[in-house]
């Protein structure tokens, strides 16, 4: 499109079970890895099921002590993953007041909320905002200019990722951080869920307990972590010698308005969606080379997806990928978190492998990767979310042009 600045992607950061680093989660995708095991939500032991935590986390680098008893895990993990984003583009090179800042979660500071319930302190509400991650961001990267936070359930990390973008293309930022983050592993959360339907409660082999499309899938597994890209001016990218990962080209984002935890049947709304972004990016479906799915393991989820996918691309036409296999669902993390695989996917030229599906439920006819990695060409890819609430979001990323 023109009269518009291009967008780079220069730096990635990530903090989830299934990799510390980009590089670390990448070899998990390509190798299958599963980052899912059983995990007790609460002390007693008595809130059990396949889960995907993040063992062994600590802040401690990134927040001094003090910053760390005024913070929920939620923010921990999205403070460590977006300052290594940064490090990783080579620093912010713009003004404070041309820095911007966009987060989206979906559940917030839920860790501290249910710990402080009936006996809060000081630093109870402060913990607990939605918005606690991108003030604690702000503040660490001296960022003067726009912050936002954004929270459409599963769909809020590519919304922050998506508005990033339009920040930029705006004129009101040159240089945004942008991502997701949630820490939702409390036993209300996993309760709620469980007895919904929608969340695996049991497994005779908790590592494979997340099978999006597999006619066998029981439901998504809960996921913790923090996912956060650095987007900015591909020409200032370009005059500072910045390695680009992508271009981030197209963003779209509709409302199904039919029920507040289903996706519609056909998969109208995810359809519009994925046609709105790949119209924002100025290329079509014809030129695709890879979908990234929202994939969640869910059968409703899943079946709206696939002929959302199958309708617009035709049945198996185009590869596609369901991260969550490895990484489960981090609810508000998920979108961003796939954001930097597609942007990995784009500079390695393979769609990752969907791990855990042995018998692709018939009803989904897609050309999904399994097995092994699989080389795609240069072209578009296209990341999918598709949230409770009806909320569709979907970014395009294409390899940088020189």
């Amino acid at each position: 499109m023109t009269g518009r600045p291009a967008v780079a992607v220069t730096g990635l950061g990530v903090r989830c079970a299934a990799g510390s680093t980009p590089d670390e989660l990448w070899d998990s995708l390509l190798h299958g890895r599963s980052a899912v095991s059983l995990h007790s939500f609460d002390a007693d032991g008595t809130v059990v099921h396949p889960a995907s935590a993040m063992h062994g986390f600590d802040p401690a680098g990134y927040l001094a002590p003090k910053e760390v008893r005024r913070t929920d895990r939620s923010v921990q993990l999205a403070v460590c993953a977006a300052l290594d984003a940064v490090t990783d583009s080579g620093g912010l090179h713009v003004a404070p007041e041309r820095r911007a800042v966009v987060t989206g979660t979906g559940y917030g500071g839920v860790t501290s909320q249910e710990n402080g319930i009936g006996q809060p302190d000081v630093l109870y509400a402060p913990r607990l905002m939605n918005n606690a991650g991108a003030y604690w961001i702000t503040a660490k990267l001296d960022v003067t200019g726009p912050s936002l936070t954004i929270s459409t359930a599963c769909s809020s990390g590519t919304h922050a990722v998506g508005e990033a973008l339009q920040m930029i293309r705006s004129g009101c930022a040159d240089v945004v951080v942008a991502g997701g983050h949630d820490s939702p592993l409390t036993p209300t959360t996993a309760l709620a869920f469980g007895r919904a339907g929608a969340m695996v409660t049991s497994c005779a082999e908790p590592e494979s307990a997340s099978r999006p499309f597999d006619a066998a899938r029981q439901g998504f597994v809960l996921a913790e972590g923090a996912a956060f890209l650095v987007l900015e001016r591909l020409d200032l990218a370009r005059a500072r010698g910045a390695r680009v990962y992508a271009t981030l080209t197209g963003y779209g984002r509709t409302s199904d308005a039919f029920h507040l935890t289903a996706p519609h049947p056909d998969g109208a709304g995810a359809r519009a969606c994925m046609e709105r972004a790949l119209a924002d990016a100025g290329t079509t479906a014809d030129a695709v080379t890879h979908v990234n799915a929202h994939g969640t393991g869910t059968e409703l989820n899943d079946l709206a997806e696939a002929r959302a996918i199958s309708a617009l691309f035709g049945p198996r036409r185009v590869p596609v990928t369901a991260p969550k296999a490895v990484t489960g669902h981090g609810l508000g993390l998920a979108g961003a978190l796939e954001a930097v695989v597609t942007a990995l996917s784009v500079r390695e030229g393979i769609a990752p492998p969907t791990a855990h599906l042995t018998r692709l439920d018939p009803r989904c006819e897609l050309d999904v990767v399994v097995g092994e990695p699989r080389k795609i060409p240069d072209g578009p890819v296209l990341s999918n979310s598709f949230a409770f609430g009806g909320h569709n979001a979907c970014v395009v990323l294409d390899s940088p042009r020189l």
